[in-house]
C-alpha cells in the first residue's frame, strides 16, 4: 500500500464519520449530540483556555505514574512467570480470573486503601493495565519457540542473558500488543478513577459537564481524549506492525 493510497483511506474514513456524526446528529437531537462542526471549535476553546491545561495536567502526571506502574509491573510479572514452565501454567489462570473481575467494583476498596486523590487515581489506572501486560508477556514467551530456548542452554547462557538475548528478540512484537492494549486500559482506569473521587483532571471536567448536562462540552472533552488515545495508538501500532515485518 503507497502512502497516498493510506492517506486516501484516512481522509475516506474522516469524511465517513463526519458523515455518520451529522446523521447521527440529526436522528439523536441536540439533547443527546452536539453538532461536528460546534464540537471542533469548542474543543479548540478548550485547547486556547487557561483553566483546561491544569486539569489536563493533572491527568497527564496521574496517567504517567499508573504507566509506569502498569507497565513495568506487568512486564516484570510477565517475564517472572513465562520464563518458568510451571509458573506460568499456574499463573496465568489465576491472573486471567482476576482481569476479568470488573474494576470498578473494587474502587471503593481503592478508596479506602489510598484515600482521596492522585494516588488513588494511580491505583486504579495502573489495576486496569497491569494485567493485559502480563498476560501478554506471559503469553509471548510461552510461545517462543523451544529450540531458542534449547539453544540458549546448550550455550550455557545465564538467565538474565537468555532473557535479554533470547526470550525478549523473539516475544517483542507480541509484548509491544500488550504494551499497547494496557497503554488504553491505563487511560481509561486513570479517567474512571478521577469520574468518581478527584477534584481535578479531565474525567472531572467531563463528570461536571454530564452532571450539568452540557452536551456540547462533553462532546469536545470527549473528542479531545479519543484525539489523544488514538493519536498514541497510531504509534504503539505503527511500532508494532515494524517488529512484526522484522
Amino acid at each position: 500500500m503507497t502512502a497516498r493510497t493510506r492517506w486516501l483511506d484516512y481522509v475516506l474514513l474522516a469524511g465517513g464519520v463526519w458523515l455518520a456524526w451529522v446523521l447521527l446528529f440529526q436522528w439523536a437531537g441536540p439533547e443527546a449530540l452536539s453538532p461536528p462542526g460546534a464540537t471542533l471549535r469548542r474543543a479548540g476553546e478548550y485547547l486556547a483556555s487557561a483553566t483546561f491545561w491544569p486539569h489536563a495536567a493533572a491527568t497527564a502526571v496521574a496517567f504517567a505514574y499508573a504507566c509506569l506502574i502498569a507497565l513495568t509491573g506487568g512486564l516484570a510479572l510477565g517475564f517472572a512467570l513465562g520464563a518458568h514452565r510451571l509458573a506460568g501454567q499456574v499463573g496465568e489462570p489465576i491472573l486471567s480470573s482476576l482481569y476479568s473481575i470488573p474494576k470498578i467494583t473494587l474502587y471503593p476498596v481503592i478508596l479506602l486503601v489510598f484515600g482521596l486523590g492522585i494516588s488513588a487515581k494511580v491505583a486504579f489506572g495502573a489495576l486496569h493495565g497491569f494485567f493485559p501486560v502480563a498476560l501478554f508477556t506471559i503469553g509471548a514467551l510461552k510461545n517462543t519457540s523451544p529450540v531458542l530456548i534449547k539453544t540458549a542452554r546448550v550455550l550455557r547462557l545465564a538467565p538474565l542473558a537468555t532473557a535479554r538475548t533470547v526470550l525478549l528478540p523473539a516475544a517483542l512484537p507480541e509484548i509491544v500488543t500488550g504494551l499497547r492494549i494496557g497503554f488504553s486500559a491505563t487511560l481509561l482506569g486513570t479517567l474512571i478513577g478521577e469520574l468518581f473521587a478527584s477534584d481535578r483532571g479531565l474525567g472531572f471536567m467531563l463528570i461536571r459537564a454530564m452532571e450539568a448536562h452540557k452536551v456540547l462540552d462533553i462532546m469536545a472533552l470527549t473528542l479531545l481524549l479519543f484525539g489523544f488515545a488514538t493519536a498514541a495508538n497510531m504509534l504503539l501500532l505503527a511500532v508494532e506492525r515494524r517488529l512484526h515485518r522484522r
